[in-house]
């Protein structure tokens, strides 16, 4: 801990579960919580839920008591964790199972002390609480860490971070900004589903957990445009920072019902990637290329959908050198860091909080 008081680098841990509710993603990166010392390549770990913890997560309903199940979730982090190396810090985000931000209320099922005892190293957790009482979205969080990649690999102009999970998020960066918190250093938003549409439905129509490589949707025929709710025009229209529920768009499915499983898939894929250039004209200036990652830069249609859709070079963050799979985790690696340090993880530009805020609460083992 010595390290972290005197601001020089540090291994951190980060565990990320996303709303695809699939499973653990670890990383380990060295940091000091401004600048990236270290990605170690090819070092993530992920593990996969067993169905019958998936099955009991995505069971919870909102605030409902969910204590054995949040048991049986810090021990499938735990094992994550102690499959990596030693670390200064855990940044433990949990999983989430509610996020009502017009509330300002959200839910990560996961319990920090546990986890702290479990693998005798402090933890950080409860990242978005904070924001959310500071008038924050407490969504994305990411973005801080996206500004760091940024420097990491040279940028020289914006870019957008692409993030596609079981929701869709963006981060556009000015690289050039002294730091994340600093006023237009950054610009975040949820900008519709990602996989969440797509999965739910091949889960539903044929069993299946995704459209491995978007075959199905690449077989198919784009359909009349679903036609979104409208709460959710209205959010589409709305400007940044903004933030979603997995399920906030689960309504459209109901206009592909009748379709084929493969004309249903291209259909919801699609929509996706209209949810994201509907983002463009929210940001504050065209970025020079899009790094996509998370699950999504592995769906060849998902990808080439958003090609056509996007004025600007749309490539999977592995171009870069980055981890695609791995990104998130390594982000809350890189908060931990900063909570420890006591510097801000969201800003106004980034959640829509009032002021820069320092999330996260720290336990000790």
């Amino acid at each position: 801990m010595a390290d972290v008081a005197t601001g020089r680098p540090v291994w951190a841990l980060g565990l990320m579960s996303g709303t695809s509710m699939d499973g653990v993603d670890a990383a380990r990166i060295l940091t000091d919580g401004e600048s990236i010392a270290a990605l170690p390549a090819g070092e993530g770990f992920a593990l996969p839920y067993p169905e019958p913890l998936r099955a009991a997560i995505a069971a919870v309903e909102g605030w409902a008591p969910a204590a054995e199940t949040e048991a049986l979730l810090d021990h499938w982090h735990a094992q994550a964790a102690r499959a990596l190396g030693p670390s200064a810090v855990v940044g433990y985000h949990g999983q989430t199972v509610a996020h009502e931000p017009e509330r300002r209320r959200t839910r990560q099922l996961g319990d920090g002390a546990r986890l702290a005892s479990a693998l005798g190293t402090p933890v950080v957790w409860d990242f978005r609480s904070a924001d959310m009482a500071a008038g924050g979205e407490g969504a994305p969080l990411a973005p801080f860490f996206h500004w760091a990649l940024a420097r990491w690999i040279g940028a020289k102009a914006p870019v957008a971070f692409l993030n596609i999970g079981g929701v869709s998020n963006v981060t556009w960066v000015d690289p050039a900004a002294e730091a994340p918190e600093a006023e237009g250093a950054l610009l975040a938003f949820d900008t519709g589903p990602g996989n969440a549409l797509v999965d739910d439905f091949m889960r539903a129509r044929v069993g299946l957990a995704l459209d491995e490589d978007g075959a199905l949707a690449g077989a198919g025929t784009v359909r009349s445009a679903v036609a979104p709710s409208n709460a959710a025009s209205v959010y589409l229209a709305r400007p940044g920072p903004k933030s979603l529920d997995r399920n906030a768009f689960q309504g459209v499915r109901a206009g592909v019902e009748a379709l084929s499983v493969e004309d249903g898939a291209a259909t919801l894929t699609a929509f996706t990637a209209d949810c994201v250039a509907a983002a463009l004209p929210h940001l504050p200036s065209p970025p020079a290329r899009w790094l996509v990652c998370g699950g999504g830069r592995l769906n060849k249609t998902l990808m080439g959908m958003l090609a056509e859709r996007l004025d600007a070079p749309v490539e999977p963050v592995d171009t870069v050198g980055l981890d695609g799979d791995m990104l998130e985790a390594q982000a809350f690696a890189y908060l931990a860091v900063r909570v420890l340090r006591g510097l801000p993880t969201s800003a106004p530009g980034t959640t829509g909080c009032r002021h820069p805020v320092c999330g996260g609460r720290i336990n000790q083992p």
